[in-house]
């Protein structure tokens, strides 16, 4: 057993068994619960996140298209070349932007890196939602490790087996979502790629105890399809991915 998995299980399990069953008690509860454990020292991280269940590639622009509550929706999100130090550990920021019927709805800054075992953590986010008119309506969700109580998560274990769970982020009140790995060797097809070998996780948080979300992941990309399975109606699925190249300096 893969010794960082041993204290997320345990918070899994206290959390009311599977991770995928509906939680009692919503945040109180969540709140209540022993934090994850904390990140390696910033010396044992690297400098690329290459998961490859989870590779961020500067430069990687991924496309996905769905419906949002029955709104037609497009998740654009970029891997950026740019770094930023939380917690002393430097993290890739990936930007991320949702469109409703074209309109940008919502805007967040991930911050993720990799560890020299291969975990990648999620160290915080920068998000908000917009208004129709493009004035912020709310940055709920928003938390960086280390301040007021808020702790990093694993969004992606080094070798991932179906079983392993744990918190992806934890802040209570605010960010406390978690995974299980529910099976890999699983086929998916989408407009820009189709695998025999792809990797079904199961999202939830106590915050909304009657939701489930899945993600499917295809080694060398990531998530390629996402959907509410239970207390929503949201789904995405890959229909593009491409590389942006450097700008050259000016002559």
């Amino acid at each position: 057993m893969r010794l960082w998995l041993v204290p997320l299980a345990a918070l899994a399990l206290a959390a009311g068994g599977a991770a995928g069953a509906p939680a009692q008690g919503g945040a109180a509860r969540a709140a209540a619960l022993p934090p994850p454990p904390a990140p390696p020292p910033a010396s044992a991280f690297v400098r690329v996140v290459s998961n490859p269940w989870f590779p961020l590639v500067p430069g990687t622009v991924l496309v996905s298209r769905g419906e949002d509550d029955g709104v037609p929706a497009t998740d654009v999100l970029v891997v950026t070349r740019k770094t930023r130090r939380i917690l002393g550990i430097r993290a890739t920021v990936v930007h991320d932007r949702v469109f409703k019927r074209g309109r940008l709805a919502e805007r967040t800054l991930d911050y993720y890196a990799q560890d020299r075992a291969g975990n990648v953590w999620y160290l915080g986010e920068d998000t908000a939602t917009l208004k129709p008119n493009g004035q912020v309506e709310s940055t709920e969700g928003t938390f960086h490790a280390g301040v007021r109580g808020a702790r990093a998560g694993v969004i992606m274990p080094a070798r991932p087996r179906p079983g392993d769970r744990g918190w992806q982020e934890y802040f209570p009140g605010q960010a406390l979502d978690r995974f299980l790995v529910l099976r890999t060797g699983t086929t998916v097809a989408s407009p820009a790629v189709s695998s025999r070998r792809a990797m079904v996780v199961q999202e939830t948080t106590p915050l909304e105890p009657g939701v489930i979300d899945r993600k499917t992941y295809v080694r060398g990309l990531g998530v390629v399809r996402e959907e509410t399975v239970r207390g929503g109606d949201e789904r995405y699925e890959l229909i593009s991915v491409r590389r942006l190249q450097a700008q050259r300096p000016s002559m």
